[in-house]
């Protein structure tokens, strides 16, 4: 099946249409044209060889909701037609204890992502969302609820279940304390999240601007970071705090404000952070501890309970020809709180 996406030939430089081949179908694979294709910090970071593992030409995009236009010979879960949505994997060995449990995203072979890693099969490198089409395994398609504003939807496909797992791991409910740290992609999506859980939610910020904005999208309480006196007030106070800032930073101060035996999660940023001071971690037995995605149950699990809850994403739609405006948006945090590519509306 030949298609067409954006794809930056080289780090920094700009998003072009690119032709190319999706795979032909496997017996097990369905090929989905996207409707829909969020746009994550990490195909910036990827896009700029952040990381230092972009393979070039390279199509981000892991946050994708389609419709299945065709279906391999063994493929039982879906039928031509179907609205259905792609996140940050699509394979693993499906062997290994991990995949047997249902945490594919921690694949002791390791898991496939959704662009820039190496098919399994053939070895070719994946192209992801920011295209017309893509062609998945089965067992890594997930249903959307007919409920679900399919144009809203694609974040939650990563900014949606980045922060849902560990609000699940970590058993957050009513009664629990929980506070979020940015309030970007990440950040918004774990405050409806929370709250949907009955927990109280405090979003901590280093700007009293964001106040407004937090308790608006549900947060029961602000916590302004750049005050000491507020920060001491608060100590001892949340049971989990949800890291979501993408960049190097000092998480030292956030320390004190757990409960003993609380956990401070970071779910942003993906490298260095600055150097930890373990006086707070000792005197209440507080952790530190980082969260991938979910598996593909749980991923399904949270679109069940998306649509149950009507949580959505807050989303600004573009077009594809619009991306590398939207990159350099994204790069100044001017978005609110996360970009949706509409296929349908694109003229590439």
């Amino acid at each position: 099946m030949k298609t067409i996406g954006f794809a930056a030939e080289s780090a920094h430089s700009p998003l072009q249409p690119y032709e190319y081949d999706c795979r032909p179908l496997r017996e097990d694979d369905v090929a989905i044209e996207i409707l829909y294709s969020g746009v994550c910090h990490s195909d910036l970071h990827t896009v700029n060889n952040d990381w230092g593992w972009t393979v070039f030409p390279t199509v981000p995009g892991h946050e994708i909701v389609g419709r299945v236009v065709e279906v391999g010979s063994q493929v039982s879960r879906y039928k031509v037609g179907d609205q259905v949505a792609v996140g940050c994997m699509v394979d693993s060995c499906q062997s290994c204890s991990q995949c047997h449990s249902g945490e594919e995203q921690f694949c002791e072979a390791g898991f496939t992502q959704t662009y820039n890693s190496v098919d399994r099969h053939t070895q070719a490198i994946t192209k992801g969302g920011f295209a017309k089409h893509i062609v998945v395994r089965q067992e890594f398609v997930l249903s959307i609820p007919k409920s679900l504003d399919l144009a809203k939807a694609a974040p939650l496909l990563c900014a949606g279940i980045t922060t849902y797992s560990p609000l699940r791991t970590w058993n957050v409910g009513p009664g629990s304390q929980v506070a979020i740290i940015g309030m970007g992609g990440l950040g918004h999506m774990a405050i409806k999240l929370a709250v949907a859980m009955g927990a109280h939610v405090t979003v901590i910020s280093r700007s009293q601007d964001k106040q407004g904005d937090a308790l608006d999208l549900g947060a029961n309480d602000f916590l302004l970071s750049s005050e000491p006196e507020s920060m001491e007030l608060s100590a001892n106070r949340f049971d989990l705090i949800l890291d979501t800032v993408p960049v190097k930073h000092d998480i030292t101060p956030y320390l004190p404000l757990l409960k003993v035996d609380g956990t401070l999660t970071l779910v942003g940023q993906v490298g260095p952070i600055a150097e930890v001071n373990t006086v707070p971690m000792v005197m209440g037995r507080r952790r530190i501890a980082a969260s991938l995605i979910g598996g593909i149950a749980q991923t399904q699990e949270m679109l069940d309970f998306c649509a149950k809850m009507n949580i959505l994403p807050e989303v600004e739609m573009i077009k594809m020809e619009e991306i590398n405006q939207a990159f350099e948006r994204l790069e100044r945090a001017d978005v609110r709180y996360r970009f949706v590519i509409d296929m349908q509306a694109s003229s590439f």
